[in-house]
């Protein structure tokens, strides 16, 4: 196995970990990065399966707050319906993923320069509801109705798309729908435990016969190191969006997505 692979392998993973719950699209990043690295992954199927380092950092985390929450299901309703409401929103990205599934994987995560122009709309997207001057009716995650919590989930589904970032759709669903900056971030980094989980789960059923020793090597330096990076990004990025909102992550999309699209240019 090349060295360059692996270091790809660990830089590439680096970017996951450090991306993957700011609004900016992991996915685009990494499928960026990649290109311009040539980087290539059997299947695409790297991109996806390192995304359990990032579950794991969250579960590192939160786990005496998701053991709580176990605990009091049996006992506490509040408990019972916020699980009900992460079920909610999980179940619209189930359904689209695997019927879409061969469409993201062979035709939008093959066209960087979608996923530059996407980059750049969901900027500017994202600075416009970030300035909304609205009073929130909800800055408890605990306190998101089910309804609420399935529409944010039919939100998500527009990350399907590289460059338009799973956080970033749920932050700014949650948003317009009635949350608090903290409360919405909070609620993204619930939703992506089952999202992610279970996309980590399909990808690799889908592809697991065509994955050699050398595949799972530069999965792994990938996974650790995409861990590690999101641990420090979980541990922060509550505090950073409530005192500065999101519009430094705007500005880095539009950013990122208009040196994309100068680099395909010259380097396509």
């Amino acid at each position: 196995m090349a060295e360059q692979t692996i270091t790809g392998a660990l830089l590439l993973g680096l970017l996951e970990g450090l991306t993957e719950f700011l609004p900016v699209s992991s996915t685009g990043h990494l499928l960026l990065a990649g290109h311009f690295m040539g980087f290539e992954s059997t299947g695409k199927t790297f991109e996806v399966l390192i995304q359990l380092g990032a579950i794991l950092a969250i579960l590192s985390v939160y786990f005496a707050r998701l053991w709580a929450l176990a605990k009091a299901l049996p006992n506490d309703a509040k408990a019972r319906r916020f699980v009900l409401s992460i079920i909610l929103a999980f179940l619209p990205a189930v359904v689209i993923g695997v019927l879409a599934y061969q469409f993201i994987k062979t035709v939008l995560f093959e066209t960087p320069v979608l996923i530059c122009i996407v980059l750049i709309i969901g900027g500017f997207v994202l600075m416009a509801i970030d300035r909304l001057k609205r009073e929130p009716r909800y800055t408890d995650v605990m306190d998101f109705p089910p309804g609420m919590a399935l529409k944010i989930g039919m939100i998500q589904c527009l990350a399907m798309i590289p460059g338009t970032s799973r956080s970033g759709a749920t932050i700014a669903g949650a948003l317009l729908l009635g949350s608090d900056k903290r409360s919405a971030a909070e609620f993204s980094f619930f939703l992506a435990m089952p999202t992610m989980a279970g996309a980590f789960t399909y990808d690799l059923y889908k592809n697991y016969s065509r994955l050699s020793a050398d595949d799972f090597t530069i999965i792994a330096v990938g996974f650790v190191s995409a861990f590690v990076a999101g641990v420090f990004v979980v541990r922060g990025l509550l505090n950073f969006v409530s005192r500065h909102g999101f519009t430094v992550f705007a500005w880095w999309r539009i950013v990122v997505g208009t040196a994309g699209l100068i680099g395909l240019y010259f380097y396509p």
